[in-house]
């Protein structure tokens, strides 16, 4: 297996990004994070045709994941006018961390970051008295973890 890359705490990589939009609308945020990650699995898939069904399983998982916190945690209009802001430059810097790496480190990267990405809900959902929202939340969680795995599992076979 190839000697991985360092993995950078996404969190503090995109922190300046996140902080900028308001409380309410940083779950949101991290939903719109989820969208851009769902693409780049599908962009993964066309450049690796042969575990397509993998990386799009990813995929589908992400957008599932944008789905539930989107529809968890509406956002005013006001508030959508700031995340509209902050996302494509947030987008930018989570994709440049992965740019100069080939293709096995970048889902390596991944494979981390849904691990960290897993965390990220689980403290949400330790700020809700709500367990309706608190079952939603570990369910992103969960899709998170499944997709690390099933990319280590890829790994495995490719690395």
């Amino acid at each position: 297996m190839s000697e991985w890359p360092v993995v950078p705490n996404f969190g503090e990589v995109l922190a300046a990004h996140i902080t900028s939009v308001p409380d309410e609308g940083q779950p949101a945020f991290l939903a719109g994070l989820e969208r851009s990650a769902a693409a780049r699995y599908r962009q993964w898939a066309e450049a690796l045709p042969d575990h397509a069904a993998v990386l799009n399983a990813c995929a589908a998982r992400e957008d599932e994941i944008a789905d539930l916190v989107a529809d968890l945690f509406p956002v005013s209009a006001e508030c959508q006018g700031a995340l509209d802001v902050a996302l494509p430059a947030a987008i930018e810097t989570y994709y440049h961390v992965f740019s100069a790496h080939p293709v096995t480190h970048q889902l390596y990267l991944q494979s981390e970051a849904e691990l960290q990405g897993s965390q990220a809900w689980v403290g949400i959902a330790a700020q809700s008295d709500d367990s309706a929202t608190k079952e939603v939340l570990a369910r992103c969680s969960e899709l998170e973890v499944e997709s690390s795995k099933a990319l280590k599992a890829l790994l495995e076979k490719i690395a």
